[in-house]
């Protein structure tokens, strides 16, 4: 096939994509979703900023690289979100799509790297992170390579990788704070529950109120790595 042919198709996939994806929000939702990334995306600069101050400041070698990963796959969800989020409906912005969804994995995958990392002596946990970004991996290559399809199947992995570290439940209890546990289990919560709001799709300003509960869950996890630092 020549690179005319593979432009051609591709051309052709992503229109492919916007007609048979819709995107129907109303003025009011989208000034409202567009309220809600720009909070994130400042908040979660400002944030992260300080957090790898504060890591560079109080944490050792094995934290740092954690929080460094984690603040990266923070970053790239709620910057690929907001711009997905708020780019006009063109061929772009479904390309763009492929890059929102795929952060998704990204983020669950560094978010598990600073309190595995935590439990380094332990094998099991550490298999289970290795785990994790396998599959965070092999779920980005998917989002990349076959964009509208498997979505139904990719919110269940996405919860299914989030919930997954309740296997390491006796190991966490003893290693990490109870702080820390109750952000890390009320950020989980929030993220599940706002996938409620996520299929809504009759619902207005449903978009919006999704994106809320991820930047809840968000600032949840954020917080519980910095008491991870700072502890």
């Amino acid at each position: 096939m020549t690179v005319f042919h593979l432009k051609e198709f591709a051309s052709s996939s992503v229109h492919a994509a916007a007609d048979a994806i819709g995107w129907n929000y109303d003025r009011a939702e989208l000034i409202a979703d567009g309220i809600i990334h720009a909070i994130g995306v400042l908040s979660g600069i400002i944030a992260a900023t300080v957090l790898v101050v504060l890591a560079a400041v109080y944490a050792d070698t094995t934290d740092i690289v954690g929080v460094s990963i984690y603040v990266a796959g923070l970053l790239s969800m709620l910057v690929l979100s907001a711009t997905y989020n708020l780019w006009p409906v063109s061929p772009v912005k479904w390309l763009l799509r492929r890059f929102d969804h795929s952060a998704i994995y990204l983020l669950i995958a560094a978010t598990y790297t600073p309190f595995i990392l935590e439990l380094k002596d332990s094998g099991f946990a550490l298999a289970l992170l290795v785990c994790v970004w396998c599959v965070a991996i092999l779920g980005i290559v998917l989002k990349l390579r076959c964009p509208g399809r498997f979505d139904r199947v990719a919110v269940g992995i996405y919860l299914a990788m989030g919930w997954s570290g309740v296997m390491l439940y006796d190991a966490v209890v003893k290693a990490l704070p109870a702080l820390v546990l109750g952000f890390i289990l009320a950020g989980g919560l929030l993220y599940s529950f706002g996938v409620i709001f996520h299929a809504w799709r009759r619902l207005r300003f449903q978009n919006a109120i999704w994106h809320g509960f991820v930047l809840a869950g968000a600032a949840c996890h954020y917080t519980a790595v910095l008491d991870l630092v700072l502890s």
